[in-house]
């Protein structure tokens, strides 16, 4: 062991730059100041009708030209935005980052705009087959939609940008993505196969069709008006989520490498937990043992005690079954402490970024550590009287915060935690 490894004998993991868009804005300086005022960025769905839908609202990014541009360009975008502002503030080139790229994306499918484009015309009566798709394709002079059907499309753009190295890993566990990508840059910096690393969870995918398959799964807040007063995780009145877009974007150094360079450390990556509940495709396990696990697990990795984590930055998606799980796993964990450690959702104001969530929040904890702030939950009017936490109700809190647990769980039983810390744990 030696000042740059961990109690493990691992290389240290020191995060460096630090990029987030949400709904709230673009930009770390906007959203923690939208964030920390209690400010939501939930509102009126304008880029699509919406009569017909019980669901209205959403945390969409319409501030972006391409905004409208379809889940896969905007989905692109968000990376490229939240990348940039990483990278720029890592100090390393911007067009030669010179390690790998880990990309939380969203499933991917041929958009419908890009559906009306297929020249489908001589089609017979037997409807569009898949091969006939695949020669419209080929014999239409624009190629772009085509391409964007492919998975790892974003990440071969976002690599070719910014200079990445060795083939980009495009991955997807649900709601567990951001965080997921985290954890493999960590991975990979532990292992010694990179001094650094750029992890980056993305969503643009809010669209007509994307929030009727939501709807089907009875998982979206129906109460659209007010919008801003929708999320409401862990109180009584919850009744879903809100499906939003946004990215979340870190660079991560070998602490020995960060240094040697002179770069700023903003704080370090010292724990990652993962366990998965086969249960069922969106619920969780009524014992919650899986969520349980993850947090165990991520408490492990980074040889801390409950007693030495300061804030969790809750997955809290506003939906019945979630929070209450939630809760379930947290207070087995944390026992005695679980009515005073503070437990807040970002979600409550940004909604939920899906594939991306984990990655922002991650920076928002991050944040959170460098500014003493504690983001509140807002919307929290009508608590839930079988859910004891202390969730910052409304209004931000000041203390100092030296360990954060962030907690991601996703559909499928994709359960991903991290621990962030001021200080390495030697």
């Amino acid at each position: 062991m030696t000042k740059y490894t961990d109690h493990l004998g691992r290389p240290i993991v020191a995060v460096t730059g630090i990029g987030v868009v949400s709904s709230l804005g673009q930009g770390k300086e906007d959203n923690w100041a939208a964030l920390t005022g209690g400010r939501s960025g939930i509102h009126d769905i304008t880029r699509f009708p919406t009569e017909d839908l019980k669901t209205r609202i959403a945390g969409t990014v319409d501030f972006l030209e391409e905004s409208t541009a379809g889940a896969v360009p905007l989905s692109e975008k968000l990376a490229a935005l939240a990348a940039e502002e990483a990278i720029a503030q890592s100090g390393l080139p911007m067009d030669d980052f010179g390690g790998p790229l880990f990309l939380a994306a969203p499933p991917v499918e041929l958009d419908w705009k890009s559906r009306f484009e297929l020249d489908l015309t001589t089609v017979d009566e037997g409807g569009p087959g898949y091969e006939l798709m695949l020669a419209s394709c080929r014999k239409n002079p624009n190629q772009h939609f085509f391409n964007t059907t492919q998975f790892g499309y974003i990440s071969e753009r976002i690599a070719d940008r910014f200079g990445t190295r060795g083939l980009p890993i495009t991955l997807s566990t649900a709601c567990a993505s951001g965080a997921t990508a985290i954890q493999l840059g960590v991975e990979a910096i532990r292992r010694g196969e990179a001094d650094r690393v750029l992890s980056i969870g993305t969503d643009g995918s809010v669209s007509a069709e994307s929030l009727i398959r939501f709807s089907l799964l009875s998982a979206l807040s129906t109460q659209n008006d007010p919008a801003h007063k929708a999320a409401k995780p862990f109180s009584k009145d919850r009744d879903g989520f809100v499906m939003a877009e946004g990215a979340g974007a870190l660079v991560m150094e070998s602490l020995e490498s960060a240094l040697a360079r002179g770069a700023k450390i903003l704080g370090f990556l010292t724990g990652c937990g993962e366990k998965a509940d086969d249960f069922h495709r969106t619920r969780s396990k009524p014992d919650g043992s899986p969520a349980i696990g993850a947090v165990q697990a991520a408490l492990e990795d980074a040889g801390l005690t409950t007693g030495e984590i300061d804030y969790i930055n809750a997955h809290g998606t506003s939906t019945p079954e979630n929070d209450k799980m939630e809760y379930l796993a947290l207070s087995t964990v944390f026992a005695d402490r679980i009515g005073s450690i503070p437990t807040s959702s970002n979600k409550s104001m940004i909604g939920h970024t899906l594939t991306a969530a984990g990655a922002i929040e991650a920076a928002f904890s991050l944040l959170t550590i460098q500014t003493g702030t504690l983001p509140p939950t807002i919307n929290h009017d009508n608590p839930d009287p079988t859910i004891l936490l202390d969730v910052v109700p409304n209004v931000k809190r000041e203390m100092q915060v030296s360990t954060v647990l962030s907690s991601s769980f996703g559909f499928g039983g994709q359960n991903t935690c991290l621990v962030m810390g001021a200080e390495p744990v030697l």
